[in-house]
């Protein structure tokens, strides 16, 4: 982990700002998605990217059941029904 040197402070709701030249650099765009994670003590803030369910695939995705799932997997589940 790299870090910035970029100290923010929460307000009373408990908000952090991130800021314009950290958006800027990861091509995050006004209202963009992103995901939280936690390691340790550390809050993780990363751009969110959809994913299969399934195996974590980010390529061929297609919606199922309101859930993403790549077609290889479709596919795989397909020879399960069959």
């Amino acid at each position: 982990m790299k870090s910035t040197g970029i100290v923010r402070r929460l307000d009373n709701l408990g908000r952090v700002v991130i800021p314009k030249e950290l958006r800027t650099s990861l091509d995050m765009l006004e209202y963009a998605n992103v995901e939280i994670f936690t390691e340790g003590e550390y809050v993780i803030i990363g751009k969110f990217h959809h994913k299969c369910i399934m195996c974590g695939n980010e390529e061929n995705l297609t919606d199922f059941n309101n859930k993403r799932i790549c077609l290889d997997c479709a596919n795989q589940l397909g020879k399960i029904a069959a």
